[in-house]
């Protein structure tokens, strides 16, 4: 009986919050239609002040991922509208979801991005191979037909949803999350909580 009610007070929890939000609020509705599979999209740029504070101090990305029900799909996907090397590194991080290897080259490139260092894609394979992606790994995959696959999967959402600011996450494609509209004396907290919520709707 315990366990049933514990089960019902996390149920409905979900669907008060679901119920709670308010479009123009923390989110914007962006499509009649939601994507077939449920899934959440973060677009983000290595450039980004705001994303490496997202992903690095308060690991907002993390956090959310960690959170989603089982079926739920999380993407990352780099914009190519910001920074000099920005369409090199919206390359770069196609490889890195090809080789499932973004939890290895994340960290280095947006510290490498923040401070300006990368001048080339030299620049970038180096990082890839510093942190343990094999030369012939790189060399073969930049410009593998998956990579290009990826490269204009993340170039075609982005334009899908008008893109022109970052961090930016849509929910089930027929969502995004209006940062301006949470409560920002528990900012963390509350987008995870409208993410889980909107998947609900």
């Amino acid at each position: 009986m315990k366990k049933f009610l514990l089960a019902l007070g996390a149920f409905l929890s979900v669907n008060v919050m679901a119920a709670d939000l308010q479009e123009g609020k923390q989110y914007i509705q962006v499509s009649q239609q939601a994507a077939p599979q449920k899934e959440v999209i973060e677009f983000f740029s290595f450039y980004c002040p705001h994303c490496y504070s997202f992903e690095m101090e308060y690991k907002i990305p993390q956090q959310v991922k960690d959170a989603l029900p089982e079926g739920v799909a999380f993407k990352q996907y780099h914009v190519n509208f910001l920074g000099r090397q920005s369409e090199n590194l919206t390359r770069a991080w196609a490889l890195a979801m090809a080789l499932g290897v973004e939890g290895k080259v994340k960290a280095p490139l947006f510290q490498a991005a923040q401070k300006d260092r990368l001048k080339s894609m030299d620049d970038i394979r180096s990082i890839f191979l510093d942190n343990g992606i094999t030369a012939e790994q790189f060399d073969g995959g930049i410009n593998s037909f998956a990579v290009n696959g990826l490269v204009n999967k993340q170039v075609n959402a982005a334009a899908q949803f008008k893109v022109h600011g970052v961090p930016d996450f849509y929910v089930n494609g027929k969502f995004r999350v209006n940062p301006e509209g949470l409560n920002y004396d528990d900012f963390v907290k509350d987008y995870v909580e409208t993410v889980k919520g909107l998947l609900q709707k």
